[in-house]
């Protein structure tokens, strides 16, 4: 259930509104560029914030990182038109330092966390601890993870702290431009592992869970801006709103945990 809004908060909600309902014509549309992670709460928020606002919302599908052409930052610098991008807090650091986002605009959205997926159907293994995830990550045939910033952790940091062996390493695969629980739903993978949220939305997995506190590590997906955007009013208004207790559901709903909100 969202939160009761603040007065303030609620004034801050309807300026946004009039912000983005200030754009002309035509270009009342907005494009987004959004990572996987946080893609369901944008899509969930859309239909409710084009009818309030009045802004329509372009939402791309792009990965926060890799060397796809489809990520945010190789779009990005090919000078793809974009509005808004939605994505892993560390790489839009980037872009801002890079000068392809405005600092000014950037906002932390909400908090992910890693989680397990089995082929639906399947039976869902005990992860609840380090030495049950242990004999999974062993006793499986194959192991999926994403590119970008859960997959890049589990296979720098978790997997080698857990030695387990060059055999491992031989079943366990980095998965490019395509969402992990694609892979395991079409049996391409026993397990794949990624953000709860980025898991989700995807049919033909069971999500098992998330894994142990001791191996997590959060990811905090955040918005911002692009600095060459034609329709800067409008960005920064549904930045304002993603980032109010209007838009907790969603980002709740996403598998994201919302951030709290201080009264001003």
């Amino acid at each position: 259930m969202l939160r009761t809004m603040s007065c303030a908060a609620l004034l801050l909600a309807t300026f946004a509104c009039s912000a983005a309902e200030a754009v002309p014509g035509d270009a009342n549309t907005l494009t987004v560029l959004s990572s996987g992670g946080i893609m369901g709460a944008i899509r969930e928020v859309a239909p409710a914030y084009q009818k309030k606002c009045g802004v329509k919302l372009n939402v791309l599908a792009a990965p926060s990182m890799g060397d796809t052409p489809q990520a945010i930052p190789n779009r990005l610098a090919k000078g793809e038109d974009a509005d808004v991008v939605l994505m892993v807090g560390s790489a839009l650091d980037t872009l801002v330092a890079d000068g392809q986002a405005e600092k000014a605009s950037r906002v932390d959205l909400g908090k992910s966390f890693i989680a397990m997926a089995v082929r639906q159907g399947e039976p869902t293994p005990d992860i609840s601890t380090m030495q049950n995830l242990r004999k999974v990550l062993v006793e499986s045939k194959s192991v999926a993870y994403s590119d970008s910033a859960s997959g890049v952790y589990l296979s720098k940091t978790l997997f080698p702290r857990m030695q387990l062996g060059s055999a491992f390493d031989a079943k366990a695969h980095m998965i490019p431009a395509e969402p992990v629980g694609a892979v395991v739903a079409r049996g391409q993978a026993q397990i794949g592992f990624q953000q709860l949220s980025e898991l989700k939305p995807v049919p033909g997995i069971s999500i098992v869970g998330l894994i142990p506190a001791e191996a997590q590590k959060m990811t905090m997906y955040s918005g911002a801006m692009v600095s060459k955007s034609q329709h800067q009013a409008a960005a920064k208004a549904l930045l304002e709103y993603l980032a109010s207790p209007q838009a907790d559901a969603a980002i709740k709903t996403s598998g994201l945990s919302p951030l709290p909100h201080h009264a001003s």
